[in-house]
C-alpha cells in the first residue's frame, strides 16, 4: 500500500471499529489490553510512569495521537498545563476525547509524521501506541516532527511496543501450555474472563508496523539520543495466559514490577513495551 493508503486504512479503522464503544466507557480497542482486576494494579503503575518524565507545567502539552484518551491514567498526564493538544488522525477519537476533558483540550485531526504546529511550541509530549501505526520511511519523521515542536529543554515521551521482544520469546512455550491448561473463550472479552485466547478472539486490525530497539536507535542515529526504560515488559497475551487469581498472580504481577523498577533500561530494551524519552 502508499502512504496515503496505509494512514486512510488506519483512520478508517479507528473511526468504524477501534473507537466504537462496546460497553460503558469502554472501547472496541481495550481488547488489547488485560482490564481484569488481578492485573489492575500493575497495569495502572505502568500507565502512571510516563508522568515522571512531564513537568506538569506550562501552557501546552502535545498528546499526538491521542486516541480518546481512554483510561483514566492518561487523564493525568495533561495535569498541570494550561491546554492539552490532542492530536489524532481519527475524527472519532477527537470527539471522544472532547467528552472527556471539554474546555482543557485543543482538538486537531493530524498526522503525527506531519505536524501543523510551530516549532518550540510545547513544554511536553506524549505519544502512546501511535507511531507503530506509521509506514516505516515516516518513522524518523515523526520522531523528529515531535522534537521539533517540543520548547528547549522540554522532553517528549514516546510508548510503543517492540516488533520482537527477547522476554517474550522465550515466555512462548509456557504461554502455549498455560493457554491449553486455563484460557477459555469468552462472548465478552472485558468481562472476569478477559483471559480469552487471542488467536481465538483477534479482532480485524489495522497496518502496524514495529522495530526493535537495535533497528530503532540504528534509524535515529548518533545526532538523536534517546533514553529506553520499560513502560511494561509483559504482552497482554503473557498476562492472560499466565497471571490468574487462584496463582497469585497479584504476588507474582508485584514482583515483575519491582524488577522492571530495578533494572528499568534491561526491561525496556528486552520486554515488549519501551517507554523512549528524548529532549531537545
Amino acid at each position: 500500500m502508499s502512504e496515503t493508503e496505509i494512514k486512510q486504512s488506519v483512520r478508517n479503522f479507528y473511526d468504524q471499529v477501534g473507537w466504537q464503544k462496546v460497553a460503558d466507557d469502554i472501547y472496541q480497542n481495550a481488547r488489547y489490553e488485560d482490564l481484569r482486576p488481578v492485573s489492575h494494579e500493575y497495569i495502572h503503575k505502568c500507565h502512571m510512569r510516563v508522568n515522571r518524565y512531564l513537568c506538569h507545567q506550562g501552557k501546552y502539552i502535545l498528546d499526538a495521537g491521542s486516541g480518546p484518551i481512554q483510561y483514566e491514567e492518561y487523564l493525568s498526564y495533561s495535569e498541570g498545563y494550561q491546554y492539552r493538544v490532542c492530536l489524532d488522525i481519527s475524527l472519532l477519537a477527537l470527539q471522544e476525547a472532547r467528552k472527556r476533558i471539554g474546555g482543557h483540550g485543543l482538538f486537531v485531526v493530524g498526522d503525527v509524521a506531519h505536524l501543523p504546529f510551530s516549532s518550540n511550541v510545547f513544554s511536553n509530549a506524549v505519544s502512546l501506541h501511535t507511531i507503530h501505526h506509521l509506514p516505516k520511511s515516516d518513522y524518523l519523521k515523526a520522531f523528529h516532527e515531535l522534537r521539533r515542536v517540543l520548547k528547549n529543554h522540554a522532553s517528549a515521551v514516546v510508548v510503543n511496543g517492540w516488533d520482537s521482544s527477547p522476554l517474550m520469546n522465550k515466555a512462548q512455550l509456557p504461554m502455549r501450555i498455560m493457554e491449553r491448561l486455563f484460557v477459555k473463550t469468552s462472548k465478552n472479552p472485558h468481562a472476569d474472563s478477559t483471559a480469552v485466547n487471542p488467536s481465538m478472539q483477534k479482532p480485524t486490525g489495522t497496518f502496524v508496523n514495529k522495530m526493535d530497539a537495535d533497528e530503532l536507535e540504528h534509524l535515529l542515529g548518533e545526532d538523536f539520543p534517546i533514553h529506553i526504560m520499560v513502560w511494561r515488559s509483559v504482552s497482554v497475551r503473557f498476562l492472560r495466559a499466565m497471571i490468574h487469581p487462584f496463582l497469585l498472580g497479584r504476588f507474582w504481577l508485584k514482583i515483575l514490577y519491582l524488577n522492571e523498577e530495578l533494572f528499568p533500561h534491561f526491561f525496556g530494551k528486552k520486554g515488549q513495551y519501551p517507554l523512549i524519552v528524548f529532549s531537545k
